[in-house]
């Protein structure tokens, strides 16, 4: 299937016009009705085949309209059942069958744990699929109300073993990649939505009998968002295209999103003047969703961190 990104871009903005958050229930339905689950496994084991770059659109349009639900998670467990052999179980993910992923390190932050049938844990040496039926589940409370995360306990972590050994590091770095890339993507979504909210609120309250966006520092505001996004959106596409991308490179590239995004939130809430602190006006779930991205798949200074200890090794 060929699909340019465009296409893509406008068959998922089309896909979400509801209300902010949409229903878990009915997004998750029809996420897997449109193929998204599939877009990034090869055609020939029943996927779409169109990559990253198909697999960042779907990420940012998910972001853009906060939709819950464990898709990035799933997303994950469907990359490492493709490439081990597990045909029946990666057409039960891809269908729409709960299976889910951590997206923090070991088993914290695990979406919708509670609905799943089996969770992907991955160490660094040993990729396996566990049923759920015998984990211990603990609800994590979050600021973020549009996603539900747990904690688990594995006890003696049977399953299915998906790799080992050397397969298993190379596995945890292609699932470590796609988790940084759906998150940054998310992120970048979640910001977008954000300013656009922002530059229509201005453009329609007024002060002084004038629309605040005639405001000259309000619009100097405006700008340095939108410029932080745009290099931010470049950056994103550059790495999802980039062939010899690693977990590392693509790790920075999520922290910098998530801090753009997270940045742009700030910014809408006090352009709306403090309402996007109330329940009724939907401006507070970007800041919350943004604070949560800033976390999951590792921060900023975890992904420093690792960048400086290559650069000494190399």
């Amino acid at each position: 299937m060929s699909m340019t990104r465009s296409e893509l871009q406008d068959a998922a903005a089309k896909a979400f016009d509801g209300g902010l958050p949409p229903d878990a229930a009915q997004s998750w339905t029809l996420i897997t009705d449109m193929g998204w689950l599939m877009m990034a496994v090869s055609e020939d084991q029943g996927g779409l085949g169109l990559g990253r770059e198909a697999v960042g659109v779907i990420h940012q349009a998910l972001g853009r309209t906060l939709v819950a639900g464990p898709t990035i998670a799933q997303m994950l467990v469907i990359e490492a059942l493709s490439g081990t052999g597990q045909d029946e179980l990666l057409g039960r993910a891809m269908a729409g069958e709960v299976m889910t992923a951590s997206l923090s390190e070991g088993l914290t932050a695990v979406p919708d744990a509670d609905r799943a049938s089996h969770l992907l844990l991955v160490e660094p040496e040993r990729v396996a699929l566990l049923p759920t039926q015998r984990l211990g589940l603990t609800a994590r409370a979050t600021w973020d109300k549009t996603r539900r995360l747990f904690d688990v306990d594995a006890g003696e972590k049977d399953g299915i073993v998906l790799a080992q050994g050397e397969a298993a590091v190379a596995l945890g770095n292609r699932l470590s990649m796609l988790r940084s890339l759906a998150l940054a993507a998310d992120s970048l979504g979640g910001a977008d939505a954000a300013l656009r909210m922002t530059i229509d609120y201005l453009e329609t309250r007024r002060q002084f009998d004038r629309p605040l966006a005639l405001f000259q520092a309000l619009k100097h505001r405006v700008a340095d968002m939108k410029t932080a996004l745009v290099a931010a959106e470049a950056l994103f596409w550059a790495r999802a295209d980039e062939s010899d991308a690693d977990a590392i490179r693509m790790g920075a590239m999520k922290a910098h999103a998530a801090n753009v995004y997270r940045l742009i939130a700030e910014e809408a809430i006090q352009l709306h003047g403090g309402i996007g602190l109330t329940m009724e006006h939907p401006c507070h779930l970007f800041l919350k969703r943004a604070t949560l991205n800033a976390a999951l798949g590792g921060d900023a200074d975890h992904w420093e961190e690792a960048a400086g200890r290559r650069m000494l090794t190399a």
